[in-house]
């Protein structure tokens, strides 16, 4: 009978019918879904909700037109390149020896005019730079940007995401970029994660408009730099770099504010909106950003420079689910099982006043013991009390986190 009830459950385990059948014939054991073959994968289930309907949601590119090469002529120069190198004895002997050093600085450059582009836009994709700046809209980063403050020691550069803390942001940075004298720029540095009443809206913290050719600090200041300010207790912040392509020179009266501007309310922005009244005139032709969080050097500009009381957030934690109280609870510590039902105010006042109990103002704390599992345990001591005193003795657990 059970040799055939248990072909009967595989059965109908091929046929994607009775797994709750079996679990109910194997007695402790619970299927909870369908099986591993049948049941949807987590990148499928995360496919279903990121899908966008296409006839609604549809990206749109809005960079600069790529640059045109002719491939057949580009694979004529790297085979002529490619036969001269092999022609010269002297690097296939560095070669060889592991001692043919490459000019970095040529491969970033070779890397950012073929797919640089391309992979920044990926990287920018990931972080969710385009869908909170621009909405359904992307663009190919063509110009390189070149970013870099100045900090103790030398430059530290922006990348594509790397964190630079708001002590190391506090003065503008320097911006390098290749253009031509005749052309006009604008470049914008633009926070859309620390709005503090309206989580559309962003802080722009950088703003220099008509810039000629790449002298950006003849350009048209609009908004004084305003270095980084996350605030304690949300993690990392976003702040962007977007350098614009201008087809003639712009009037941005509309956003100039006089001198450095401290008030954060004259600094809401919104790029999609800038964008898309000046979509005919400005082309996304550069992109850079990085992470930026609270640090203790905010305190002071909080006060001093914002005028404003420094604010923190808090996450409230849920509190967790405690079932209902056993009449004899099986393999569970005495003491740990009662301190799930008692008001923690009251253990952490027990735990400090134990840890109070060994501090004197004018006397050094006792020495520890040598041999702590040596040590006998005079009379009767129960197993949980024995466990509680081996951590004391072992300095184990939070009654030593002050110490």
């Amino acid at each position: 009978m059970a040799c055939s009830l248990w072909k009967l459950c595989t059965f109908k385990l091929n046929t994607s019918v009775g797994p709750s059948l079996c679990g109910a014939i194997r007695k402790g054991h619970h299927l909870r879904g369908l099986p591993p073959g049948i049941a949807k994968s987590l990148e499928q289930k995360l496919e279903e909700q990121r899908y966008k309907d296409p006839s609604v949601h549809f990206r749109v590119d809005i960079s600069l037109p790529p640059p045109q090469y002719s491939r057949s002529k580009q694979l004529q120069e790297r085979l002529k390149v490619m036969k001269i190198h092999r022609k010269d004895p002297e690097l296939e002997k560095l070669s060889r020896n592991k001692k043919l050093l490459i000019d970095l600085d040529e491969v970033k450059q070779e890397w950012n005019k073929t797919a640089g582009p391309y992979h920044i836009k990926q990287i920018a994709d990931h972080y969710g730079i385009f869908e909170h700046l621009f909405g359904d809209a992307y663009f190919y980063p063509r110009v390189p940007l070149n970013i870099a403050y100045d900090v103790e020691g030398g430059k530290l550069p922006v990348y594509f995401g790397n964190t630079v803390k708001p002590s190391e942001a506090k003065s503008k940075p320097e911006v390098i970029f290749d253009s031509d004298d005749n052309t006009l720029w604008t470049l914008v540095l633009t926070n859309p994660d620390g709005h503090f009443t309206d989580p559309e809206s962003e802080y722009v913290h950088w703003f220099v408009g008509n810039i000629p050719g790449n002298k950006v600090e003849e350009g048209e200041t609009i908004m004084e730099y305003l270095q980084p300010f996350p605030p304690k207790g949300i993690g990392y912040q976003r702040l962007v770099f977007v350098l614009y392509k201008q087809t003639k020179r712009l009037d941005y009266s509309n956003f100039k504010t006089d001198g450095p501007c401290f008030v954060l309310s004259e600094r809401t922005f919104s790029t999609y909106n800038f964008y898309r009244n000046l979509q005919d005139d400005l082309t996304p032709a550069g992109l850079a950003f990085f992470q930026s969080v609270w640090d203790s050097s905010l305190k002071n500009f909080y006060h001093n420079v914002l005028n404003m009381k420094e604010p923190i957030f808090e996450y409230d934690f849920p509190p967790p689910y405690i079932r209902k109280q056993e009449w004899f609870p099986i393999r569970k510590p005495f003491n740990l099982y009662m301190d799930k039902y008692r008001d923690p105010k009251q253990i952490n006042k027990e735990f400090l006043l134990r840890k109070l109990k060994d501090v004197h103002p004018f006397k050094p704390r006792p020495a520890p013991l040598p041999y702590p599992n040596a040590q006998y345990f005079e009379g009767y001591v129960p197993s949980w009390l024995k466990l509680e005193i081996t951590k004391s003795r072992l300095k184990w657990g939070r009654i030593n986190d002050i110490e």
